[in-house]
């Protein structure tokens, strides 16, 4: 099983998650639309609600233990006997938290009157809490088996959206809609338990063996507290300083500024099992190799995004929102920049910091971020509204991509100034000459605009690439020609 690991191409695993992500996008994009017609607003907000509050639940059960058990549990993937230890002790290390998260949920329930409104909805979302603990999602990251995981998405977001054609069909339905998509996620889960067998089993073990593990863990655990407060203060401090309008058209920014997110952080998801593996068994030559090959991937593939989205701002905001939310324009061409550092930031200290056991300066970082993010909402906000609401995330993000990058570089030496940098800027500029040659041809629609400055940028960037020698563009092309001809080959045999 060693070698199969080893031999597992990460350029393939980024693909599958990026296409799982995709995925995961296009999801609500095909159901929303027909779920906010059928149920109607006060179904929907009963819904949202309920599962906003389980979602904090789900923070308690789940703690920091996924992440430690991949950057812990990837170190130990060829040693089968010491991975079945580890794996049955972060278990119950889960199994324990889960046990808190139920105990704090049926408190919440018995004592605070608007829990008791919506406790058939919760209890239903719920169950997704155990499921999620025994579905131990964080194995098949540390054995980097993203195609299973991405077939399995696909299969049950499948039977989901039929399901919810089939059953859920006016505004009573609204505890059907919620139980098929708690079936989509448990469902999920419940194969990968059957799976799982596959790759450990569990061992007799004592709670006191678990003890190790605790705080680590809870420091993780902490960090993430953090990032769901300055994530979420903007949108909160927003509604509360200025009105609903401004949370509005500052949503839909949002909206589409986790969309790329989500699709650029594949990158760095994927390749955090390895390099966990490599620094836990002391390959730091393979650990300096990998990083500096994920950065030049994400710095090819990050900044055309940027760039990008910076150009076409106004268009996605009127296609996805329509002419009423178009002022959002300023606060998602802000939110570009944050984009920037946030990825980057991400790339340091998870793909670097993390595997090196450096949890502590990542708590730091994200307090700070915090801080600083909550302390200029405070002040800007008042002024200028949702555009401060960007402006401070830009500047959090900043703050932590900045600390995240020195304690980073203590680690390990990226070298940020290559011929791969200066070929992405060079595409990067003439991105921006396209994008503003299409912008000014007179009688486009925002989608002809649109699909033109994608078509364009990608062509003439991936031109720019390949004469300027770029090796992550390169050694791409050299796989497609391969591929391509290989199979050219066959169908002549």
């Amino acid at each position: 099983m060693g070698n199969s690991m080893e031999s597992k191409s990460l350029g393939r695993n980024i693909i599958l998650n990026g296409f799982r992500n995709i995925l995961n996008l296009l999801f609500p994009l095909v159901t929303f639309p027909y779920i906010s017609r059928v149920l109607g607003v006060e179904e929907i907000g009963k819904y949202n609600f309920a599962q906003s509050a389980i979602s904090y639940f789900l923070l308690i059960a789940g703690l920091g233990i996924s992440s430690y058990a991949v950057r812990e549990g990837a170190k130990y993937r060829n040693r089968k006997e010491t991975f079945n230890i580890f794996a049955s002790e972060i278990l119950l290390c889960n199994v324990m938290s889960t046990i808190i998260a139920y105990i704090a949920l049926f408190v919440c329930l018995y004592n605070i009157k608007k829990f008791k409104t919506y406790s058939c909805l919760m209890i239903l979302f719920s169950i997704q809490i155990i499921f999620t603990t025994i579905g131990v999602e964080w194995v098949y990251s540390i054995y980097e088996e993203y195609e299973y995981i991405t077939i399995r998405s696909i299969v049950f977001k499948i039977i989901s959206i039929i399901l919810i054609l089939v059953f859920v069909r006016d505004q009573g339905d609204v505890n059907t809609y919620a139980a098929i998509t708690v079936f989509s996620s448990v469902g999920s889960n419940f194969m990968n338990l059957i799976h799982s067998k596959t790759y450990f089993k569990i061992v007799k073990i004592h709670l006191k063996d678990c003890l190790k593990h605790v705080k680590p863990i809870l420091i993780i655990f902490a960090s993430n507290i953090a990032i769901m407060i300055y994530v979420y203060s903007d949108t909160t401090m927003l509604g509360f300083i200025t009105s609903d309008y401004e949370v509005g058209i500052y949503s839909v920014s949002v909206k589409i500024y986790n969309m790329i997110k989500n699709l650029l952080s594949s990158i760095l998801i994927v390749s955090i099992p390895r390099l966990s593996m490599f620094y836990g068994n002391d390959l730091k030559e393979d650990f300096k190799k990998t990083t500096q090959k994920v950065y030049d991937t994400l710095t090819t593939l990050i900044l055309p995004a940027v760039v990008g989205l910076f150009c076409a701002s106004r268009q996605l905001v009127l296609i996805t929102s329509g002419y009423s939310y178009v002022s959002a324009e300023t606060s998602l061409r802000i939110l570009c920049i944050a984009l920037f550092f946030c990825i980057y930031g991400w790339f340091f200290g998870q793909c670097i910091l993390m595997p090196a056991k450096k949890e502590k300066i990542i708590l730091f970082a994200t307090c700070i971020s915090a801080g600083v993010n909550i302390g200029l909402n405070f002040i800007l906000m008042p002024i200028w509204k949702e555009n401060a609401a960007a402006f401070t995330t830009a500047i959090a993000e900043l703050v932590m991509f900045i600390i995240c990058m020195f304690y980073g570089h203590r680690v390990t030496e990226i070298k940020i100034w290559t011929k791969n940098t200066i070929s992405v800027i060079v595409g990067c500029i003439l991105i921006v000459c396209v994008c503003s040659l299409i912008l000014r041809i007179p009688n486009w629609g925002n989608i002809s605009q649109l699909l033109a400055m994608m078509f364009f940028s990608i062509g003439i960037y991936g031109f720019v690439l390949l004469i300027l020698q770029n090796t992550v563009a390169c050694d791409i092309w050299r796989r497609f020609c391969k591929r391509f001809w290989s199979s050219k080959r066959w169908e002549k045999r």
